[in-house]
């Protein structure tokens, strides 16, 4: 895409999410922008790290004055850190050690907390109607036993959090295996290019091996994404 495209498309997400107002993103701003380009942190990802910096920012209370895209940086880095991670990438960015660093490593959310963004994103998928009708039971069967397993008060530490963890592993993947199952070939196709797109910078370090099961992890990311399903997995 090259820095220049990159840096405009930035700009322009921050200007519809600072509701119209223009923040121009130039002189040093531009350099830290160039810099996610050139990491290779996804346009996408770059944009959930921004929707995260204004949500919190909104959350203090009417806005004085738009964002500038300095105040999103550590968490555009923290999305992409996650990103990494979900696709396979940690060991194989090579340079992640010369990266400045986005902050410490942010906690683990608790069971609960995890529970209840995973219902409302549950409940938002299924108002959507994106998955169709046929998708509607596994999704309420989903969310009925996430929110008993949210309103029951028992612990989960230690073996207890270990074995929500594995139930939660199972139930993503139904709710994954439904919704691949929803796009149709044209979807697909699009959706695995840009996956493919994504991990462009990375793949002279990585082997075929790696490399095909990073774009797969990536895929799935992009499908999750396109239904606005959430991730289940503690």
């Amino acid at each position: 895409m090259g820095a220049e495209s990159y840096c405009r498309e930035i700009e322009a997400y921050l200007c519809r999410k600072n509701e119209g107002h223009l923040v121009r993103v130039v002189g040093p701003a531009f350099d830290m922008v160039s810099r996610w380009e050139v990491d290779g942190v996804p346009l996408k990802v770059a944009f959930s790290g921004i929707d995260r910096a204004v949500e919190r920012h909104n959350r203090k209370g009417p806005r004085r004055r738009p964002l500038r895209i300095e105040f999103c940086e550590a968490d555009v880095l923290d999305a992409f850190d996650a990103w990494r991670r979900a696709v396979g990438l940690s060991r194989a960015d090579a340079d992640e050690a010369d990266r400045p660093s986005a902050g410490p490593t942010p906690r683990r959310p608790s069971a609960p907390a995890h529970l209840e963004r995973a219902l409302l994103k549950l409940s938002s998928a299924r108002a959507s109607g994106r998955l169709g009708t046929a998708a509607d039971d596994l999704l309420d069967r989903v969310a009925r036993e996430l929110d008993e397993t949210r309103q029951s008060g028992r612990a989960v530490r230690g073996a207890a959090r270990a074995a929500l963890a594995e139930r939660l592993r199972g139930l993503d993947v139904e709710l994954m295996t439904m919704a691949r199952r929803a796009l149709d070939e044209g979807e697909r196709l699009v959706l695995e290019r840009e996956a493919r797109e994504q991990l462009q910078p990375f793949r002279e370090r990585m082997l075929e091996a790696a490399f095909a099961k990073a774009v797969a992890d990536a895929l799935d990311r992009l499908v999750r994404d396109r239904f606005d399903l959430p991730t289940l997995t503690l």
